[in-house]
């Protein structure tokens, strides 16, 4: 279970109408969505990985300290919620380097993970996260042809563990495979919109689909995703009907359908599943000193 900790006004599908430099100015509300989180995932008995934006942690330093009380683990969500295809390496490297620092810092834990800004993730990142001490990431969505998500060579997408490099793992968000005679196209189903937009038990049923193959599955949802009283723009803001239905679909309704998911499934830390895979390969994690 995975939480991208970012406000709505984060979010790529609103950047046509909320530009970076307003963010400052914006109705801030992960604080206290971030918290529901926390104790929904309390109530249920459910450890997750919170995928903290640098930018948040700054400005709210409290709430990473209590997302690692509460015994999660925190990762890295980078700092700028820049997509890493608009960034040079050198620029990524200095982002994701100071969201790694800060959020050491503030958790007082390592920071093992990293997850791209709209899975944005490209080849020539992952060495680079393994330098600056991650042990893996969690950025692929092994789908095609969407307009923001990256892609890996050499993974095979029927996996959710690969390691990529020498100690370094790839976690990849959960998709389903279609059968005969679409078979070798596959269908998101990892959390987010297309949770928030397909009935609860279709969802549940291919994630349950997924277990009983022993695919281990990973899940993402954002505090703003159980928000339905965020401020909402429009036509009239420059954002345009399908970015608006993106953000905005079935935002009522997703507290209470993550709140079964949290009852109904097993849940648990990436890093506790990744060092439990590495262990049993026999293939330690290697952390950067």
């Amino acid at each position: 279970m995975t939480i991208d900790v970012e406000d709505w006004f984060h979010v790529e599908n609103l950047r046509p109408a909320v530009a970076p430099d307003s963010w400052g100015t914006r109705d801030a509300r992960v604080v206290a969505n971030t918290s529901r989180m926390l104790e929904m995932l309390d109530d249920a008995g459910v450890s997750a990985t919170f995928f903290v934006l640098g930018w948040v942690a700054e400005r709210y330093p409290q709430l990473v300290r209590d997302i690692a009380d509460g015994g999660h683990e925190v990762g890295s969500h980078g700092y700028g919620h820049e997509l890493v295809s608009r960034l040079t390496p050198d620029a990524f490297t200095q982002d994701a380097d100071r969201a790694r620092k800060l959020l050491q810092d503030l958790s007082g834990q390592p920071v093992d993970g990293y997850r791209a800004p709209c899975f944005s993730i490209t080849d020539w990142a992952l060495p680079i996260l393994r330098d600056l001490g991650h042990t893996y990431d969690s950025s692929y969505q092994p789908i095609a042809g969407h307009d923001r998500y990256g892609q890996l060579r050499g993974i095979d997408p029927d996996r959710t563990l690969t390691e990529v490099l020498p100690g370094f793992y790839e976690a990849a968000i959960a998709t389903l495979s279609l059968p005969a005679p679409l078979a070798g196209r596959r269908l998101p189903w990892g959390g987010g919109g297309y949770f928030r937009l397909l009935p609860y038990r279709l969802f549940r049923g291919g994630l349950r689909r997924r277990l009983a193959s022993w695919h281990p599955t990973v899940f993402y949802l954002h505090p703003w995703e159980i928000d339905p009283g965020q401020p909402r723009l429009g036509t009239s803001d420059g954002l345009g009907r399908l970015a608006a239905f993106r953000h905005y679909v079935n935002l009522d309704r997703t507290a209470d359908k993550w709140r079964r998911l949290l009852h109904d499934l097993p849940w648990g830390r990436l890093d506790e599943l990744i060092a439990s895979h590495a262990e049993a390969a026999d293939r330690p994690l290697r952390r950067a000193a």
